[in-house]
């Protein structure tokens, strides 16, 4: 009796471990890695406060001037546009109250970033300057359920793109936008351990996202995890037995920089030289 007990308990959790790892499901064929891996990534260009902001123009064409790739962050303000900024809310990097994607361009115009005379970059800046030099790694900034029309916007400028990117995004439904309408885009799902007191969300979605538990209907082609947050066990998971490929933020020394390279992983750093 005790045998059997045994048995029907090992059962089922071999089931349910099968279960999870179906849950976690990633892409192996998405084309064109062979263009991003091997490059280094600034974190919102290779910005170096306070005389050059993150995500200003500076600090991508310093990045660039290394032969460097780039990570950006791009939201949809209220008339289409669409602009590389990091935060929704406007405080921290312009001074301004309110959220971006209440802007409109004139508007978005008016703002200086971190005290300098640097405006906030469109998208098609940034795309200007880096098309056909350097690769991009390019997160999606949704907000207030805005995930469709952020994502349908891009993907309709990146059609016009001749530069090598892959696109990443913490919201799920971002990837799930990209998976049906442009499934050769390089999609990435980012994550990190979501601990409580950081992000304001509700714990069963923290849980979920910090476990990759939306993979199976993101099927993301790269995982992007925070690199101090790297020994969960569905990234590992991902990356074994689905194959998936691994970007590791922010790296802030070279130490870490050189230890996500050696693990594979595309390194995205910042607050540092590389070339020293």
């Amino acid at each position: 009796m005790m045998m059997h007990i045994v048995l029907e308990i090992l059962l089922a959790l071999v089931l349910l471990f099968c279960l999870w790892v179906l849950l976690l499901r990633c892409r192996r064929s998405g084309r064109g890695w062979e263009k991003l891996l091997g490059r280094r990534y600034a974190h919102r260009g290779w910005h170096d406060k306070p005389a050059i902001p993150e995500n200003s123009m500076p600090a991508f064409r310093r990045a660039l001037e290394r032969g460097w790739g780039a990570e950006l962050d791009v939201h949809l303000l209220r008339d289409a546009t669409l602009a590389v900024f990091h935060d929704s809310e406007l405080r921290r990097c312009t001074g301004a109250a309110g959220n971006i994607e209440d802007l409109d361009r004139a508007g978005l115009a008016l703002l200086r970033l971190e005290g300098t005379e640097e405006p906030v970059p469109l998208f098609d800046e940034v795309l200007a300057l880096f098309e056909g030099k350097a690769p991009l790694i390019i997160e999606l900034k949704s907000h207030d359920n805005n995930h469709k029309a952020l994502t349908e916007a891009v993907i309709a400028r990146l059609d016009r793109y001749g530069g090598d990117f892959c696109v990443e995004s913490f919201d799920p439904r971002v990837l799930r936008v990209l998976r049906k309408e442009r499934p050769n885009i390089l999609r990435g799902q980012l994550s990190m351990d979501f601990r409580p007191g950081g992000e304001p969300l509700p714990g069963w979605q923290r849980f979920a996202l910090r476990n990759l538990l939306m993979n199976f209907l993101t099927v993301p082609d790269f995982i992007a995890y925070r690199f101090e947050d790297r020994q969960c066990a569905a990234l590992r998971l991902c990356r074994s037995l689905w194959g998936a490929k691994e970007a590791s933020w922010t790296l802030r020394s070279m130490h870490d920089l050189e230890a996500a390279e050696k693990a594979g992983s595309m390194p995205i750093f910042e607050c540092f030289d590389p070339g020293e």
